[in-house]
């Protein structure tokens, strides 16, 4: 069957919130490592990976017979909260990689197999444990498209359309240096976003109540791939702890080697109360754990359940993405891979006029595409662009590599590859995507580009 078989079933058959078809219009058939290939025949390379989900790539052999293993054994694959062998395992596991005092203090809670859910499962959590109602989140973040967690998110995009989400969300400024939200950029933009923070929280005449939580992502993923500075995070982490407010951190795409660091909160060299994971975790399964201080631990029996709570084979998977990520020369080379990476997108950078910045941590990055006919902001930035990264995503598309977009206007294109990527694969990657960038930069420049 060809790809326009699939696509015009699903077309006639499925939602029409489904977003990815629309920009990759192909039906899968097999996958290995970091390649696809659809029912034509036709071989992707696969920098998004689900949306970071597939740390080890498709099909990682060591992932696959574990899942095997523990099918040939007739366990139980689906036991709710009823603990296993394979569950004990999963917990100890992920306990001996928590940091400081975490370690030894930690509880688990495994929620219904999404980001989304973790997300509203932390926040119900908080909320108990302290008695106090509203929430701190920041601009840009994402935090899932549940009904709680769709409320913390920044895009209004995506929030307009749904009416009477959760209230008492208060959102703050979070850096971003190219767009910096006090105008300032650099250390001075982190400086008043740390002062502002603190402030807010401690003025009595700010009009903003202690809240019960406050959540943010360590690197802003769909917010178009923004790194928290270490000074910003360490600042929320102290003002957090002296006001007695939990801070919960969200590493569902972020955590789990993806930034060279098992939590990309470790660079910081903070201990949250509360660590969001999901995605990577469950070694290519559905799966979602928040993990917590015992001192938050005042919920009842059933106060969050989830019937896939008890997924088997995710937690047998994702036993081994942990064994092998959290390995010192696995991330070495997670960073070693991301920093080349970053040198030839900033190498590329400089030789176009739509590229206006390139940021990221590990094999976590985002190419902030930008208009380069637009006046720049009184920091020098030009208004990305969301047409020019959509047509470079079209153009790599049709080179046979996939990469998704994110970000303000949807002008960040991001690397979510797997872990395992080759230097050779990268290389690929770097010549479709440098020769499409190209292309596109040719067109603004002499005037063809939407025609």
């Amino acid at each position: 069957m060809q790809n326009s078989f699939y696509m015009q079933r699903q077309e006639a058959t499925e939602s029409n919130a489904r977003s990815y078809p629309r920009k990759f219009p192909i039906a899968l058939n097999k996958a290995q490592g970091s390649w696809i290939e659809d029912v034509e025949g036709n071989r992707y390379l696969d920098f998004l990976c689900g949306a970071g989900t597939l740390a080890l790539g498709h099909n990682n052999p060591e992932v696959n017979a574990a899942m095997i293993q523990l099918i040939t054994e007739n366990a139980p694959l689906h036991t709710l909260d009823l603990t296993t062998p394979t569950k004990d395992t999963f917990v100890q596991t992920l306990e001996d990689l928590l940091p400081g005092e975490l370690r030894n203090n930690a509880k688990i809670q495994f929620c219904s197999p999404s980001g989304t859910d973790a997300v509203d499962a932390a926040i119900k959590l908080c909320k108990t444990a302290t008695g106090r109602s509203t929430v701190i989140s920041f601009s840009g973040a994402y935090h899932g498209m549940g009904h709680g967690a769709l409320s913390l998110t920044g895009n209004l995009g995506a929030k307009g359309p749904v009416q009477n989400l959760m209230g008492g969300v208060q959102f703050l400024p979070y850096p971003y240096s190219y767009r910096c939200p006090f105008g300032l950029g650099g250390d001075a933009g982190t400086d008043a976003a740390c002062a502002y923070f603190e402030r807010v929280l401690t003025d009595p005449e700010s009009g903003i109540a202690k809240p019960a939580a406050v959540i943010l992502e360590t690197i802003q993923g769909e917010g178009g791939v923004i790194p928290a500075p270490v000074k910003f995070l360490q600042t929320v982490r102290r003002v957090t702890k002296q006001l007695d407010i939990p801070l919960i951190v969200d590493e569902i795409q972020c955590g789990i080697g993806r930034s060279g660091k098992f939590f990309a909160f470790e660079y910081a060299d903070i201990v949250p109360d509360v660590i969001l994971c999901s995605k990577a975790i469950g070694g290519s399964q559905p799966l979602a754990v928040v993990v917590y201080n015992k001192a938050l631990d005042k919920w009842q029996p059933g106060a969050h359940a989830g019937t896939f709570r008890g997924n088997q084979l995710a937690m047998k998977a994702g036993t081994v993405v942990m064994n092998t990520v959290s390995k010192e020369p696995f991330l070495a080379e997670v960073r070693r891979k991301g920093d080349y990476l970053r040198e030839k997108m900033n190498e590329l950078k400089e030789s176009v006029s739509i590229i206006g910045d390139v940021r990221g941590k590990g094999l976590m990055m985002g190419i902030e595409c930008i208009d380069p006919a637009q006046p720049a902001d009184s920091l020098g930035s030009r208004p990305g662009s969301g047409a020019i990264s959509a047509a470079v995503q079209h153009e790599c598309f049709e080179n046979k590599l996939i990469m998704e977009k994110g970000g303000r206007n949807g002008a960040v294109m991001r690397c979510l590859c797997a872990l395992t990527v080759t230097d050779e694969e990268i290389n690929t990657m770097i010549d479709i995507f440098s020769a499409a960038v190209k292309k596109i930069d040719a067109q603004v420049k002499n005037g063809t580009f939407g025609n």
